[in-house]
């Protein structure tokens, strides 16, 4: 697979390190419309060629797949250039800022016969994978009620830098500048998390948002902060579950930490990831009688890096796809209206 990285961000870099990895795969082209971005970053990575826009990238064409690492808001834009020229799509999340463009990419993608999937990057937790696989099997028994955080705090801490003064965050907290607050920037990890954790889609929803004073006039300089910073939501999944999933950028102590914990009528299962690890534990058979949580051990899985990959040279799209992403979008899309208007929708 000869691969372009659209996109020369700082998450680009973790994608050039994995992709170098991968038998297989060579990455041939790095593309930023900062022209000396590109080519800093083709050269720090030994990457041959550069590109100042992706329109000269695909005149070039000399490639299979497209590593799309550009802000959110050019995600449709510029993933529908790269399928309709013929080319796999690997997107960073959101696959879109809402679900009317998310749907037309996973439709394209689809009729096009091409890969598209997302980097959900969550779904690189071992323990979640194997999460999904205990409550598959049935040993906890159907899932009654399900709890999902992802507690960040650096509205209250300094450890990932200052966000008074760093634009890298201050964006994050104004919809003037592309943000969606913490509902769509983290949002649809944790809501990955619980939908694929549990292997049930969301049916209804109901959302609060809020946002919280930070800066007289809410306000830093050119950035209005009117992005959300914490929400709540109470969903019901087509399993019949219950749950609950929020998320807050006020979360003191925890710097980035995502946590889901499902009980069905058989037993109880969590899981925990953050910067200090992850971890997996369970409460079923003869455990249920005497409230005993054990911790499991599990082996590490292929990333979202390696199944891109691998669907692009057998063919076949894998999950984190673009469908599921588009849904995904659906239920965030819907949080905002439910929150304005204060009522329960349906998903479906």
């Amino acid at each position: 697979m000869r691969l372009v990285i659209l996109g020369t961000g700082n998450m680009a870099r973790a994608h050039a390190a994995h992709f170098a990895t991968i038998e297989g795969v060579e990455i041939v082209a790095a593309v930023d419309v900062d022209g000396e971005r590109a080519r800093a970053f083709a050269e720090a990575h030994h990457i041959g060629k550069w590109f100042a826009s992706l329109e000269d990238a695909l005149a070039w064409g000399r490639f299979d797949a497209v590593a799309n690492v550009t802000p959110d808001r050019f995600h449709h834009k510029t993933t529908m250039a790269a399928l309709g020229a013929g080319k796999h799509v690997f997107c960073e999340k959101p696959l879109a800022t809402n679900h009317f463009d998310a749907e037309e990419m996973a439709v394209t993608a689809q009729k096009a016969g091409l890969v598209g999937m997302v980097n959900l990057t969550y779904r690189n937790v071992a323990e979640l994978q194997k999460f999904r696989e205990i409550v598959a099997s049935g040993a906890v028994g159907t899932i009654r009620h399900v709890e999902a955080s992802y507690l960040q705090s650096w509205l209250v801490s300094r450890t990932w830098g200052d966000w008074r003064t760093d634009d890298t965050w201050l964006w994050r907290l104004s919809r003037g500048h592309g943000s969606n607050g913490t509902l769509g920037d983290i949002g649809i990890h944790i809501l990955d998390f619980a939908v694929y954790g549990i292997g049930a889609e969301v049916e209804r929803a109901f959302c609060r948002l809020k946002t919280f004073e930070k800066a007289p006039d809410g306000r830093m300089g050119e950035y209005v902060l009117d992005a959300n910073d914490s929400f709540t939501m109470s969903l019901e999944f087509s399993s019949g579950a219950l749950g609950v999933v929020h998320a807050t950028r006020w979360a003191t102590g925890y710097l980035n930490t995502l946590r889901l914990r499902a009980y069905g009528e058989k037993g109880g299962i969590e899981v925990q990831h953050g910067m200090e690890g992850s971890h997996l534990r369970v409460c079923m058979d003869e455990d249920i009688e005497t409230q005993t949580w054990r911790d499991m051990q599990v082996e590490a899985v292929p990333t979202n890096y390696h199944r891109f990959a691998e669907a692009v040279m057998s063919g076949v799209t894998g999950d984190p796809d673009f469908r599921h992403a588009a849904n995904l979008q659906k239920v965030l899309d819907l949080g905002f209206v439910s929150d304005e208007k204060r009522a329960e929708l349906s998903v479906r």
